[in-house]
Protein backbone atom coordinates (compact mmCIF):
# COMPACT_ATOMS: atom_id res chain seq x y z
CA UNK A 1 0.00 0.00 0.00
CA UNK A 2 1.23 3.50 -0.93
CA UNK A 3 0.96 5.38 2.35
CA UNK A 4 1.11 8.72 0.51
CA UNK A 5 -1.88 7.92 -1.66
CA UNK A 6 -5.08 9.60 -0.52
CA UNK A 7 -7.77 7.33 0.85
CA UNK A 8 -11.38 7.63 -0.39
CA UNK A 9 -12.27 9.50 2.80
CA UNK A 10 -9.41 11.96 2.30
CA UNK A 11 -10.42 12.51 -1.33
CA UNK A 12 -14.05 13.13 -0.34
CA UNK A 13 -12.94 15.55 2.35
CA UNK A 14 -10.59 17.44 0.03
CA UNK A 15 -12.97 17.74 -2.91
CA UNK A 16 -16.02 18.35 -0.73
CA UNK A 17 -14.50 21.05 1.45
CA UNK A 18 -12.70 22.58 -1.53
CA UNK A 19 -16.04 22.86 -3.33
CA UNK A 20 -17.77 24.36 -0.29
CA UNK A 21 -15.00 26.90 0.11
CA UNK A 22 -15.06 27.76 -3.61
CA UNK A 23 -18.84 28.18 -3.76
CA UNK A 24 -18.73 30.63 -0.90
CA UNK A 25 -15.78 32.58 -2.29
CA UNK A 26 -17.48 32.66 -5.69
CA UNK A 27 -20.39 34.45 -4.04
CA UNK A 28 -18.04 36.95 -2.46
CA UNK A 29 -16.09 37.84 -5.60
CA UNK A 30 -18.90 37.89 -8.21
CA UNK A 31 -20.25 41.08 -6.64
CA UNK A 32 -16.92 42.90 -6.84
CA UNK A 33 -16.83 43.94 -10.54
CA UNK A 34 -20.54 44.87 -10.77
CA UNK A 35 -21.65 46.55 -7.55
CA UNK A 36 -20.18 49.94 -8.47
CA UNK A 37 -22.11 50.19 -11.74
CA UNK A 38 -25.34 48.25 -11.19
CA UNK A 39 -25.56 49.14 -7.49
CA UNK A 40 -25.98 52.84 -8.26
CA UNK A 41 -29.59 52.09 -9.29
CA UNK A 42 -30.44 51.14 -5.70
CA UNK A 43 -32.39 53.59 -3.57
CA UNK A 44 -30.09 55.96 -1.68
CA UNK A 45 -26.96 54.69 -3.39
CA UNK A 46 -23.80 56.77 -3.58
CA UNK A 47 -20.20 55.97 -4.38
CA UNK A 48 -19.30 56.10 -0.69
CA UNK A 49 -22.10 53.71 0.30
CA UNK A 50 -21.22 51.35 -2.56
CA UNK A 51 -17.69 51.26 -1.18
CA UNK A 52 -19.09 50.55 2.28
CA UNK A 53 -21.17 47.69 0.87
CA UNK A 54 -18.03 46.21 -0.68
CA UNK A 55 -15.89 46.70 2.39
CA UNK A 56 -18.27 45.73 5.19
CA UNK A 57 -18.01 42.09 4.14
CA UNK A 58 -14.32 42.19 5.00
CA UNK A 59 -14.97 43.94 8.31
CA UNK A 60 -17.38 41.22 9.42
CA UNK A 61 -14.95 38.53 8.29
CA UNK A 62 -12.11 40.16 10.20
CA UNK A 63 -14.22 40.30 13.38
CA UNK A 64 -15.53 36.72 13.30
CA UNK A 65 -12.74 34.78 11.55
CA UNK A 66 -10.65 33.86 14.59
CA UNK A 67 -13.52 33.56 17.15
CA UNK A 68 -15.42 31.16 14.87
CA UNK A 69 -12.27 29.12 14.36
CA UNK A 70 -11.88 28.72 18.11
CA UNK A 71 -15.61 28.06 18.54
CA UNK A 72 -15.44 25.14 16.11
CA UNK A 73 -13.17 23.36 18.62
CA UNK A 74 -16.06 23.39 21.11
CA UNK A 75 -19.23 22.86 19.07
CA UNK A 76 -17.78 20.86 16.17
CA UNK A 77 -16.57 21.73 12.69
CA UNK A 78 -19.60 20.74 10.65
CA UNK A 79 -22.20 22.54 12.82
CA UNK A 80 -20.20 25.74 12.59
CA UNK A 81 -19.69 25.42 8.82
CA UNK A 82 -23.40 24.81 8.27
CA UNK A 83 -24.32 27.64 10.63
CA UNK A 84 -21.92 30.02 8.90
CA UNK A 85 -23.32 29.12 5.48
CA UNK A 86 -26.88 29.66 6.75
CA UNK A 87 -25.91 33.15 7.88
CA UNK A 88 -24.32 33.71 4.46
CA UNK A 89 -27.54 32.55 2.73
CA UNK A 90 -29.63 34.88 4.92
CA UNK A 91 -27.42 37.83 4.01
CA UNK A 92 -27.65 36.95 0.32
CA UNK A 93 -31.45 36.75 0.46
CA UNK A 94 -31.68 40.12 2.21
CA UNK A 95 -29.45 41.66 -0.47
CA UNK A 96 -31.58 40.01 -3.18
CA UNK A 97 -34.96 41.29 -2.01
CA UNK A 98 -33.99 44.81 -0.99
CA UNK A 99 -34.32 47.88 -3.18
CA UNK A 100 -32.12 50.02 -0.93
CA UNK A 101 -28.35 50.29 -0.68
CA UNK A 102 -28.71 49.95 3.09
CA UNK A 103 -30.36 46.56 2.60
CA UNK A 104 -27.41 45.46 0.49
CA UNK A 105 -25.01 46.75 3.17
CA UNK A 106 -26.87 44.71 5.81
CA UNK A 107 -26.87 41.65 3.55
CA UNK A 108 -23.15 41.97 2.85
CA UNK A 109 -22.43 42.33 6.57
CA UNK A 110 -24.32 39.10 7.26
CA UNK A 111 -22.50 37.37 4.41
CA UNK A 112 -19.21 38.29 6.00
CA UNK A 113 -20.39 37.20 9.45
CA UNK A 114 -20.58 33.61 8.26
CA UNK A 115 -16.82 33.20 8.65
CA UNK A 116 -16.13 29.51 8.05
CA UNK A 117 -12.63 29.45 6.54
CA UNK A 118 -10.87 28.49 9.79
CA UNK A 119 -13.42 25.75 10.50
CA UNK A 120 -13.05 24.37 6.94
CA UNK A 121 -9.28 24.14 7.36
CA UNK A 122 -9.63 22.57 10.80
CA UNK A 123 -12.05 19.92 9.49
CA UNK A 124 -9.74 19.19 6.58
CA UNK A 125 -6.96 18.69 9.11
CA UNK A 126 -9.16 16.28 11.09
CA UNK A 127 -9.93 14.22 8.00
CA UNK A 128 -6.50 13.96 6.37
CA UNK A 129 -3.30 12.29 7.50
CA UNK A 130 -0.13 14.24 8.05
CA UNK A 131 1.57 13.02 4.86
CA UNK A 132 -1.39 14.11 2.70
CA UNK A 133 -2.42 17.31 4.44
CA UNK A 134 -0.14 19.58 2.42
CA UNK A 135 -1.68 18.31 -0.83
CA UNK A 136 -5.18 18.88 0.54
CA UNK A 137 -4.34 22.42 1.68
CA UNK A 138 -2.72 23.15 -1.70
CA UNK A 139 -5.94 22.10 -3.44
CA UNK A 140 -7.88 24.65 -1.36
CA UNK A 141 -5.34 27.34 -2.24
CA UNK A 142 -5.49 26.59 -5.96
CA UNK A 143 -9.30 26.55 -5.89
CA UNK A 144 -9.22 30.05 -4.37
CA UNK A 145 -7.29 31.45 -7.32
CA UNK A 146 -9.45 29.70 -9.92
CA UNK A 147 -12.63 30.82 -8.15
CA UNK A 148 -11.49 34.43 -8.19
CA UNK A 149 -10.89 34.30 -11.94
CA UNK A 150 -14.25 32.65 -12.65
CA UNK A 151 -16.09 35.13 -10.43
CA UNK A 152 -14.58 38.14 -12.19
CA UNK A 153 -15.98 36.85 -15.49
CA UNK A 154 -19.32 35.43 -14.34
CA UNK A 155 -20.32 38.42 -12.20
CA UNK A 156 -20.71 40.91 -15.08
CA UNK A 157 -22.27 38.29 -17.41
CA UNK A 158 -24.96 37.19 -14.94
CA UNK A 159 -25.72 40.69 -13.70
CA UNK A 160 -26.16 42.05 -17.22
CA UNK A 161 -28.41 39.16 -18.23
CA UNK A 162 -30.52 38.83 -15.08
CA UNK A 163 -29.87 41.86 -12.88
CA UNK A 164 -28.16 42.51 -9.55
CA UNK A 165 -30.97 40.99 -7.48
CA UNK A 166 -30.78 37.75 -9.47
CA UNK A 167 -27.03 37.66 -8.82
CA UNK A 168 -27.65 37.70 -5.07
CA UNK A 169 -30.28 34.95 -5.44
CA UNK A 170 -27.71 32.86 -7.32
CA UNK A 171 -25.18 33.50 -4.56
CA UNK A 172 -27.74 32.28 -2.01
CA UNK A 173 -28.30 29.15 -4.11
CA UNK A 174 -24.55 28.47 -4.31
CA UNK A 175 -24.19 28.77 -0.53
CA UNK A 176 -27.19 26.48 -0.04
CA UNK A 177 -25.50 23.93 -2.28
CA UNK A 178 -22.49 24.23 0.01
CA UNK A 179 -24.68 23.24 2.96
CA UNK A 180 -25.93 20.16 1.12
CA UNK A 181 -22.37 19.15 0.20
CA UNK A 182 -21.21 19.64 3.80
CA UNK A 183 -23.99 17.43 5.15
CA UNK A 184 -24.05 14.72 2.49
CA UNK A 185 -20.59 14.57 0.90
CA UNK A 186 -18.02 15.76 3.43
CA UNK A 187 -17.20 12.97 5.92
CA UNK A 188 -17.67 13.52 9.63
CA UNK A 189 -14.59 13.51 11.84
CA UNK A 190 -14.64 11.00 14.68
CA UNK A 191 -12.37 13.22 16.76
CA UNK A 192 -10.76 16.65 16.63
CA UNK A 193 -7.04 16.67 16.07
CA UNK A 194 -5.28 19.60 17.66
CA UNK A 195 -2.91 20.47 14.86
CA UNK A 196 -1.05 23.73 15.37
CA UNK A 197 -0.06 23.74 11.71
CA UNK A 198 -3.64 24.25 10.52
CA UNK A 199 -5.63 25.32 13.58
CA UNK A 200 -5.71 28.47 15.69
CA UNK A 201 -4.41 27.93 19.22
CA UNK A 202 -5.21 30.12 22.20
CA UNK A 203 -2.16 31.72 23.79
CA UNK A 204 -0.23 31.80 20.51
CA UNK A 205 -1.24 35.25 19.29
CA UNK A 206 1.38 37.20 21.21
CA UNK A 207 4.24 35.24 19.64
CA UNK A 208 2.76 35.71 16.15
CA UNK A 209 2.02 39.41 16.56
CA UNK A 210 5.47 40.06 17.98
CA UNK A 211 7.22 38.42 15.02
CA UNK A 212 8.36 41.33 12.84
CA UNK A 213 8.79 39.13 9.76
CA UNK A 214 5.19 37.98 10.00
CA UNK A 215 4.00 41.54 10.72
CA UNK A 216 5.51 42.72 7.43
CA UNK A 217 3.76 39.92 5.53
CA UNK A 218 0.44 40.70 7.24
CA UNK A 219 0.91 44.35 6.30
CA UNK A 220 1.49 43.18 2.74
CA UNK A 221 -1.71 41.16 2.40
CA UNK A 222 -3.64 44.05 3.95
CA UNK A 223 -2.19 46.50 1.40
CA UNK A 224 -2.88 44.08 -1.46
CA UNK A 225 -6.58 43.87 -0.65
CA UNK A 226 -6.88 47.58 0.06
CA UNK A 227 -5.62 48.13 -3.48
CA UNK A 228 -7.86 45.41 -4.96
CA UNK A 229 -11.07 46.68 -3.38
CA UNK A 230 -10.42 50.39 -3.86
CA UNK A 231 -9.44 49.86 -7.49
CA UNK A 232 -12.64 47.98 -8.24
CA UNK A 233 -14.71 50.79 -6.80
CA UNK A 234 -13.30 53.06 -9.51
CA UNK A 235 -12.46 50.78 -12.46
CA UNK A 236 -15.96 49.87 -13.75
CA UNK A 237 -16.89 53.55 -14.05
CA UNK A 238 -13.60 54.38 -15.76
CA UNK A 239 -14.17 51.70 -18.39
CA UNK A 240 -17.67 53.01 -19.03
CA UNK A 241 -16.34 56.56 -19.47
CA UNK A 242 -13.77 55.15 -21.89
CA UNK A 243 -16.66 53.92 -24.05
CA UNK A 244 -16.67 50.27 -22.96
CA UNK A 245 -20.15 49.31 -21.65
CA UNK A 246 -20.61 47.44 -18.36
CA UNK A 247 -22.03 44.35 -20.06
CA UNK A 248 -18.72 43.89 -21.89
CA UNK A 249 -16.41 44.20 -18.87
CA UNK A 250 -16.19 40.44 -18.44
CA UNK A 251 -14.13 40.23 -21.63
CA UNK A 252 -11.42 42.42 -20.10
CA UNK A 253 -11.34 40.39 -16.91
CA UNK A 254 -11.28 37.08 -18.78
CA UNK A 255 -8.35 38.01 -21.00
CA UNK A 256 -6.31 39.75 -18.31
CA UNK A 257 -6.84 36.94 -15.79
CA UNK A 258 -5.84 34.25 -18.30
CA UNK A 259 -2.67 36.13 -19.21
CA UNK A 260 -1.92 36.77 -15.54
CA UNK A 261 -2.37 33.11 -14.59
CA UNK A 262 -0.01 31.94 -17.31
CA UNK A 263 2.44 34.77 -16.75
CA UNK A 264 3.01 34.22 -13.03
CA UNK A 265 3.95 30.53 -13.27
CA UNK A 266 7.61 31.14 -14.25
CA UNK A 267 7.99 33.67 -11.44
CA UNK A 268 6.60 31.23 -8.86
CA UNK A 269 8.99 28.52 -10.06
CA UNK A 270 11.90 30.96 -9.98
CA UNK A 271 11.00 32.12 -6.46
CA UNK A 272 10.63 28.63 -5.00
CA UNK A 273 13.07 26.48 -6.95
CA UNK A 274 15.84 29.06 -7.32
CA UNK A 275 15.14 30.37 -3.82
CA UNK A 276 14.77 33.99 -4.87
CA UNK A 277 11.60 34.73 -2.91
CA UNK A 278 12.52 38.22 -1.73
CA UNK A 279 13.60 39.35 -5.19
CA UNK A 280 10.32 38.18 -6.73
CA UNK A 281 8.32 39.66 -3.84
CA UNK A 282 9.85 43.13 -4.19
CA UNK A 283 9.47 43.02 -7.98
CA UNK A 284 5.82 42.04 -7.54
CA UNK A 285 5.11 45.05 -5.30
CA UNK A 286 6.89 47.26 -7.83
CA UNK A 287 4.63 45.91 -10.62
CA UNK A 288 1.54 46.75 -8.54
CA UNK A 289 2.90 50.26 -7.92
CA UNK A 290 3.46 50.74 -11.65
CA UNK A 291 -0.07 49.48 -12.33
CA UNK A 292 -1.57 52.04 -9.93
CA UNK A 293 0.48 54.84 -11.53
CA UNK A 294 -0.68 53.80 -15.02
CA UNK A 295 -4.32 53.69 -13.88
CA UNK A 296 -3.86 57.10 -12.25
CA UNK A 297 -2.75 58.65 -15.53
CA UNK A 298 -5.04 56.66 -17.84
CA UNK A 299 -8.00 59.02 -17.83
CA UNK A 300 -10.49 57.87 -20.47
CA UNK A 301 -7.91 56.02 -22.58
CA UNK A 302 -9.23 52.47 -22.87
CA UNK A 303 -6.03 50.62 -23.74
CA UNK A 304 -4.07 52.40 -21.03
CA UNK A 305 -6.67 51.20 -18.52
CA UNK A 306 -6.33 47.66 -19.90
CA UNK A 307 -2.53 47.76 -19.50
CA UNK A 308 -2.93 48.96 -15.90
CA UNK A 309 -5.44 46.22 -15.10
CA UNK A 310 -3.22 43.58 -16.72
CA UNK A 311 -0.20 44.58 -14.67
CA UNK A 312 -2.28 44.74 -11.51
CA UNK A 313 -3.60 41.20 -12.00
CA UNK A 314 -0.12 39.87 -12.71
CA UNK A 315 1.06 41.35 -9.43
CA UNK A 316 -2.08 40.34 -7.54
CA UNK A 317 -2.08 36.70 -8.66
CA UNK A 318 1.63 36.33 -8.00
CA UNK A 319 1.32 37.85 -4.54
CA UNK A 320 -1.66 35.65 -3.67
CA UNK A 321 0.49 32.64 -4.53
CA UNK A 322 3.68 33.53 -2.68
CA UNK A 323 2.36 35.28 0.45
CA UNK A 324 0.86 32.13 2.04
CA UNK A 325 4.11 30.30 1.22
CA UNK A 326 6.06 33.04 2.99
CA UNK A 327 3.79 32.83 6.05
CA UNK A 328 4.46 29.09 6.19
CA UNK A 329 8.20 29.62 5.92
CA UNK A 330 8.42 32.43 8.46
CA UNK A 331 6.05 31.11 11.14
CA UNK A 332 7.77 29.41 14.11
CA UNK A 333 7.14 25.65 14.44
CA UNK A 334 3.77 25.02 16.06
CA UNK A 335 2.46 28.50 15.21
CA UNK A 336 1.58 28.18 11.52
CA UNK A 337 -2.18 27.79 12.09
CA UNK A 338 -2.35 30.86 14.30
CA UNK A 339 -0.13 32.80 11.89
CA UNK A 340 -2.49 31.94 9.02
CA UNK A 341 -5.46 33.05 11.14
CA UNK A 342 -3.87 36.45 11.76
CA UNK A 343 -2.92 36.61 8.07
CA UNK A 344 -6.54 35.99 7.00
CA UNK A 345 -7.78 38.61 9.44
CA UNK A 346 -5.29 41.12 8.01
CA UNK A 347 -6.54 40.25 4.53
CA UNK A 348 -10.14 41.02 5.44
CA UNK A 349 -9.16 44.22 7.22
CA UNK A 350 -7.71 45.20 3.86
CA UNK A 351 -11.02 44.36 2.18
CA UNK A 352 -12.88 46.55 4.70
CA UNK A 353 -10.48 49.49 4.44
CA UNK A 354 -10.13 49.24 0.67
CA UNK A 355 -13.84 49.19 -0.08
CA UNK A 356 -14.69 52.00 2.33
CA UNK A 357 -11.71 54.18 1.47
CA UNK A 358 -12.13 53.68 -2.26
CA UNK A 359 -15.84 54.52 -2.10
CA UNK A 360 -15.22 57.65 -0.03
CA UNK A 361 -12.46 58.91 -2.33
CA UNK A 362 -14.46 58.12 -5.47
CA UNK A 363 -17.55 59.86 -4.11
CA UNK A 364 -15.83 62.99 -2.81
CA UNK A 365 -13.13 63.35 -5.48
CA UNK A 366 -12.69 61.14 -8.58
CA UNK A 367 -11.17 57.90 -9.85
CA UNK A 368 -7.74 59.49 -10.31
CA UNK A 369 -7.66 60.25 -6.58
CA UNK A 370 -8.44 56.60 -5.81
CA UNK A 371 -5.51 55.47 -7.92
CA UNK A 372 -3.05 58.07 -6.65
CA UNK A 373 -3.82 57.07 -3.06
CA UNK A 374 -3.40 53.47 -4.18
CA UNK A 375 0.00 54.38 -5.64
CA UNK A 376 1.01 55.97 -2.32
CA UNK A 377 -0.03 52.83 -0.42
CA UNK A 378 1.88 50.65 -2.89
CA UNK A 379 4.97 52.89 -2.54
CA UNK A 380 4.89 52.53 1.26
CA UNK A 381 4.49 48.77 0.84
CA UNK A 382 7.47 48.71 -1.52
CA UNK A 383 9.63 50.48 1.07
CA UNK A 384 8.57 47.99 3.74
CA UNK A 385 9.18 45.02 1.42
CA UNK A 386 12.74 46.20 0.74
CA UNK A 387 13.50 45.81 4.46
CA UNK A 388 12.44 42.15 4.42
CA UNK A 389 15.05 39.45 4.85
CA UNK A 390 15.36 36.42 2.60
CA UNK A 391 13.02 33.80 4.12
CA UNK A 392 14.23 30.41 5.34
CA UNK A 393 13.43 27.84 2.66
CA UNK A 394 11.81 25.35 4.97
CA UNK A 395 8.62 23.30 5.20
CA UNK A 396 6.48 22.65 8.27
CA UNK A 397 5.81 19.14 9.52
CA UNK A 398 3.83 17.68 12.38
CA UNK A 399 5.05 14.27 13.51
CA UNK A 400 2.79 12.24 15.79
CA UNK A 401 4.44 10.95 18.97
CA UNK A 402 3.61 7.43 20.10
CA UNK A 403 3.69 8.33 23.77
CA UNK A 404 3.04 11.61 25.56
CA UNK A 405 5.62 10.57 28.17
CA UNK A 406 8.45 10.89 25.67
CA UNK A 407 11.62 12.64 26.85
CA UNK A 408 10.96 15.94 25.07
CA UNK A 409 14.38 17.44 25.74
CA UNK A 410 16.21 14.39 24.38
CA UNK A 411 13.96 14.14 21.33
CA UNK A 412 14.37 17.83 20.56
CA UNK A 413 18.14 17.50 20.81
CA UNK A 414 18.20 14.50 18.47
CA UNK A 415 15.92 16.17 15.93
CA UNK A 416 17.93 19.38 15.89
CA UNK A 417 21.07 17.35 15.28
CA UNK A 418 19.61 16.02 12.02
CA UNK A 419 20.85 17.70 8.82
CA UNK A 420 18.16 19.91 7.29
CA UNK A 421 16.22 20.49 10.53
CA UNK A 422 15.90 24.22 11.18
CA UNK A 423 13.66 24.34 14.27
CA UNK A 424 11.77 22.00 16.59
CA UNK A 425 8.83 22.49 18.95
CA UNK A 426 7.57 19.50 20.95
CA UNK A 427 4.25 19.36 22.80
CA UNK A 428 4.20 15.99 24.63
CA UNK A 429 0.65 16.42 26.00
CA UNK A 430 -0.61 16.82 22.42
CA UNK A 431 1.60 13.95 21.22
CA UNK A 432 3.04 16.27 18.59
CA UNK A 433 6.46 17.30 17.35
CA UNK A 434 6.49 20.31 15.04
CA UNK A 435 9.56 20.53 12.83
CA UNK A 436 10.77 23.01 10.21
CA UNK A 437 12.89 21.25 7.60
CA UNK A 438 14.77 21.92 4.39
CA UNK A 439 13.06 19.39 2.11
CA UNK A 440 16.16 19.25 -0.14
CA UNK A 441 18.15 17.81 2.76
CA UNK A 442 15.73 15.67 4.78
CA UNK A 443 12.14 14.41 4.64
CA UNK A 444 9.24 13.16 6.72
CA UNK A 445 10.01 9.39 6.60
CA UNK A 446 13.53 9.95 7.94
CA UNK A 447 12.31 12.07 10.84
CA UNK A 448 9.39 9.74 11.62
CA UNK A 449 11.86 6.85 11.81
CA UNK A 450 14.02 8.87 14.21
CA UNK A 451 11.03 9.77 16.40
CA UNK A 452 9.85 6.16 16.39
CA UNK A 453 13.22 4.96 17.66
CA UNK A 454 13.11 7.23 20.71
Amino acid sequence: MNDNKMTPVELRATWGLGTVFSLRMLGMFMVLPVLTTYGMALQGASEALIGLAIGIYGLAQAVFQIPFGLLSDRIGRKPLIVGGLLIFVLGSVIAAITTSIWGVILGRALQGSGAIAAAVMALLSDLTREQNRTKAMAFIGISFGITFAIAMVLGPVITHALGLHALFWLIALLASSGIVITLLVVPSASNHTLNRESGIVKGSFRAVLANTRLVKLNFGIMCLHILLMSSFVALPGEFEQAGFPAEQHWKIYLITMLIAFCGVIPFIIYAEVKRQMKRVFVACVAIILIAEIILWGAGNHFWTLVVGVQLFFVGFNLMEAILPSLISKESPPGYKGTAMGVYSTSQFIGVAVGGSLGGWLYGHFDASTVFVVGAIIAAVWLLVSCTMQEPPYVSSLRIVLRDENVDAALLEKRLKAQPGVAAVFIVPEERSAYVKIDSKVTNRPELEALVGSC
